[in-house]
């Protein structure tokens, strides 16, 4: 491997981890958090150079948009990981056999993290601050297309790192290649762990090819069931803000689900998706209910819509299992909430679903039904974030089941080990 020695130095450095307490580390996380704020025109000069090679109608390119706001809140999660319980160190069972043995199982680092990302130049400094505090080194491996965010995000950290006397190797930025991606995937020995967080696309060929081991991070089909008891007013606040409070996002509303008896409410709930000039592709009960109610140049047949995206992409299987990325949605009609929950489960990634209803029964049957990371009731699936979670920030949002579901923060990126005290006993 043509990177062997840099695996090798980081693994070296993430021993050295262990020697620091939890008040040195929060002592240099918010040191790095100052250093955001105080070189922002830098690190937004070095993101407006990713932005110019970057089509602005790329659904990529909110992710990779950095903005002065953007970096306050940065290092705001950053400042918060800080003041936040060390996961190192906890005992998680304690107790002393019949033969007097004294067991432990105490919480520790996994070691070297790997993480591989696409345009999402925030996951540098969210890692950095996660795997820091939890005492793990970590590799970034970002995608070409924000190499220069990420350059001077990690370039900023070494910085920070150097001052308080911390190896720099305990963050590590890969180069923006293929090639790299594949030792990486490969590193069994180095790295103990790799995250990707990207599309589905990424996702897959990380699982498929990697030798070390790998904590799904899924693609985001969204759903919000609108029930025939659901309240108006609130189910367009609810849907409105999933759908576009921030499109390119893995929690963003992909398809609406709505009881057929409720279809008269659909172009009043549809009012703020058309303010946002949100692309709607409407099965065709839907489609005659907004139709003359919503912009036609923003109305779509669900069918027609998919023959068209299966001409382009190969990779197309239904529209109702398309995470949109961006200013787009379908509408699905249901005649119950037996049909919603069926739907959701045979195209739903276990990411992040929602109803909206005042039927306490129907609230309680979709919570024990849905097979999801996350199941809201009567609020928008855009709070599956580790920062709203009270987490401080996220490595990713795990859709798998072994292990960590859901937001991963402190306690998701630590392993355990037994810790075993005798007095001279021995085994029969």
């Amino acid at each position: 491997m043509e990177l062997k020695e840099t695996f090798q130095q980081v693994k070296k450095a993430s021993k050295t981890l262990g020697l620091l307490t939890d008040e040195q580390r929060n002592e240099v996380l918010k040191a790095v958090a100052d250093a955001i704020i105080a070189e922002t025109p830098a690190l937004l000069k070095a993101n407006a150079e990713d932005l110019a090679k970057m089509d602005k109608a790329n659904p990529l390119y909110d992710r990779l948009q950095l903005t002065e706001q953007r970096l306050q809140d940065i290092a705001s999660d950053m400042r918060h990981v800080s003041t936040l319980p060390s996961p190192l160190g906890r005992v998680l069972k304690d107790k002393t056999l019949e033969n007097g043995l004294h067991l432990q199982r105490v919480a520790v680092p996994f070691g070297v993290i790997g993480m591989i990302y696409e345009a999402r130049p925030n996951v540098t400094y969210d890692v950095f601050s996660l795997c820091f505090k939890s005492g793990n080194a970590c590799i970034l491996k970002g995608g070409k297309d924000a190499n220069a965010s990420n350059s001077a995000g990690v370039e900023l950290i070494h910085r920070v790192l150097i001052t308080f006397g911390i190896d720099p190797n305990v963050v590590t930025l890969l180069p923006a290649t293929h090639e790299a991606t594949g030792e990486m995937l490969n590193a069994v020995g180095y790295i103990d762990l790799c995250i990707p967080r990207g599309g589905k696309k990424l996702i897959n060929f990380v699982r498929d090819t990697a030798k070390v081991p790998v904590i799904e991070t899924g693609a985001g089909v969204v759903h919000c069931y609108f029930d025939k008891d659901g309240d108006l007013e609130m189910g367009k606040r609810i849907i409105t803000n999933a759908k576009c409070r921030r499109v390119s996002v893995c929690n963003a509303l992909d398809c609406l689900l709505i009881h057929e008896s409720r279809l008269s409410d659909l172009p009043a709930l549809c009012e703020g998706l058309a303010e946002k000039q949100t692309k709607i592709h409407a099965d065709n009960k839907a489609y005659e209910v907004l139709k003359g109610h919503y912009p036609d140049t923003l109305l779509y047949k669900a069918e027609e819509s998919e023959a068209k995206m299966k001409e382009t992409d190969t990779n197309v299987k239904s529209i109702w299992n398309t995470e949109w990325l961006s200013m787009q949605m379908g509408i699905k009609t249901v005649a119950s909430e037996d049909e919603a929950l069926d739907h959701i489960a045979t195209y739903g990634s276990g990411h992040s679903e929602s109803i909206v209803s005042n039927d306490e029964t129907a609230q309680k049957k979709f919570q024990a039904m849905v097979d999801a990371a996350c199941v809201y009731v009567n609020a928008p699936t855009s709070f599956t974030d580790g920062a709203q979670f009270g987490l401080g920030a996220e490595i990713g949002i795990s859709t798998q089941k072994l292990g960590a579901r859901g937001p991963m923060a402190l306690e998701e990126i630590t392993t355990y080990k037994w810790l075993i005290t005798g007095q001279g006993q021995t085994r029969a």
